[in-house]
């Protein structure tokens, strides 16, 4: 096998193929690190990239693996973490010049989850600063692209983990979604997605933005391999107290399905009506075809309440938990500091500088809602919409056991295209906010590939801990469009 055939194999191929001698550790990871070093001049995926450290672990491995040790589900297999995911001794920066230099000196939980399972972390992924936004523009070190045209937008705000796994760097990828910033770019690249239950997976380590949305959750090329990083990642952790403490099912065995007999589909009343681009619409026709093909019975499902308040609710709620998460960084304990003759010179100095744009823009808008003059006009009235929200998606599960949905609204767009109308950038995640108000699981997926050349994406939810239907739906879909393609050093499909 030529050493570039490596970066088109799914992370469960190249475990197969160390088991079998086809190649080793260090063969794979040094074709990935060289094949990072040639792209990222151009790609701008990663903001940390570990050279070094993935080399010394690829020795490590091979050695145990001549050893003839017991391999773990991931043994070998290259990961992007991205940069709001600590790893020990690694710097987590946040996509922000507030944290630049800070070194994490501890290992998040999903970290220390792939690590036992064998995996090599390659990178820290590129990211919106502090996870809010939706293109990757909003990074300090410069904007992450999409690998299917360099010229757009990768997504946000994991588009840097959403671009590695789209252009070869790694076949797996861990992301963070708040309000559909896993789903969101893996729909922009073509790539599998998912945003867990919230609860599922663990989230210590993981920087917040917004502590009842944020969900850590994984990218792949193909479903097996979705499903293998999510059992890795979904152990339990008694150090989150919102990590759920039931046993998980093994994701594995819903993808053993040819067939949707007995399996009820939703999808969203009047989604051709909608503003959204003519070519997700015909993906998402295409989509509800190919289930009902299989034998699932299609349901048509009301969410009103969901696409009409769901953005401006989260705008409210999201910002309200940043500004009281980001009130950490004050310059005083730790991350980006100005020398300053007082406190509050400090404080405005260290923050005014340190934080971009976006962040500040939401830190304000949640400490004007926070107000104790506009808490119940705007923050409690809020929480109530997000048990509206939560009741109507209720209702539709009584009907569906998994609903199909646009992904995003649009197809990736052309960079700078939205940064100076914030509203309109919103909008990007109307689809997939939602779900993260309701604690749902959901998948994005590409459907099809747009005249241009685009990844076209939909998205499936699930019930609470439904991951299993959502896999099981997804399994019969991918048996007709195909698992993702590479985008860069592969063939574009």
């Amino acid at each position: 096998m030529k050493n570039s055939e490596f970066l088109k194999l799914s992370a469960l191929d190249l475990v197969e193929g160390y088991k079998k001698g086809d190649f080793t550790v260090s063969d794979v990871i040094e074709t990935a690190l060289e094949y990072i070093e040639v792209n990222e001049r151009n790609l701008n995926a990663l903001i940390t990239p570990l050279y070094e450290e993935a080399r010394s672990r690829s020795w490590m491995l091979d050695a145990a693996l001549a050893r003839g040790e017991e391999l773990g589900s991931l043994f070998g297999v290259p990961v992007v973490v991205k940069d709001n995911i600590t790893v020990d001794g690694v710097r987590t920066t946040c996509g922000s010049r507030m944290l630049e230099n800070w070194i994490s000196p501890y290992s998040a939980h999903v970290v220390e989850c792939l690590e036992r399972a064998g995996a090599v972390i390659i990178g820290k992924a590129n990211m919106d600063e502090f996870a809010m936004g939706s293109s990757t523009e909003f990074s300090a070190f410069g904007p992450a692209l999409n690998p299917w045209d360099l010229s757009r937008v990768p997504g946000g705000s994991s588009g840097g983990s959403a671009a590695s796994v789209a252009a070869g760097y790694a076949p797996i990828a861990l992301g963070s979604d708040t309000g559909g910033s896993i789903r969101q770019p893996a729909a922009f690249c073509g790539v599998y997605g998912l945003k867990p239950t919230y609860g599922l997976v663990s989230r210590f380590g993981l920087i917040a933005f917004a502590s009842s949305l944020d969900q850590i959750g994984p990218f792949a090329r193909s479903l097996k391999d979705v499903a293998a990083i999510l059992q890795v990642i979904s152990e339990p952790d008694a150090r989150d107290a919102t990590c759920a403490r039931k046993e998980r099912p093994n994701y594995a065995e819903f993808l053993n399905v040819t067939s949707l007999e007995g399996f009820k589909v939703g999808y969203l009343a009047g989604y051709e009506s909608l503003e959204i681009d003519d070519e997700i619409k015909r993906a998402i026709s295409q989509t509800i075809e190919i289930c009902q093909e299989s034998g699932a019975e299609i349901v048509e499902v009301d969410l009103p309440i969901s696409t009409r308040y769901g953005l401006p609710c989260y705008y409210t709620i999201a910002p309200a938990e940043a500004s009281s998460n980001l009130a950490r960084f004050d310059g005083v304990q730790y991350g980006f500091s100005v020398a300053a003759d007082d406190l509050k010179e400090l404080y405005l100095k260290s923050r005014g500088s340190g934080f971009g744009p976006e962040v500040k823009r939401r830190i304000l808008i949640g400490t004007f809602v926070l107000g104790s003059s506009r808490y119940d006009a705007y923050y409690l009235q809020a929480q109530k919409v997000r048990q509206l929200i939560i009741r109507e998606f209720n209702a539709a599960f009584s009907k569906a056991d998994v609903l199909i949905t646009p992904a995003t609204p649009t197809l990736p767009f052309k960079r700078g295209e939205k940064l100076t109308d914030p509203v309109k950038a919103y909008m990007a995640d109307l689809f997939t906010i939602p779900v993260n108000l309701a604690g749902l699981p959901a998948l994005s997926m590409r459907a099809s590939m747009s005249q241009s050349g685009l990844p076209v994406g939909v998205q499936l939810i699930g019930k609470k801990f439904g991951e299993g239907d959502i896999l099981k739906a997804a399994s019969v879909i991918e048996q007709v469009v195909g698992p993702a393609a590479t985008a860069l050093g592969g063939d574009r499909k």
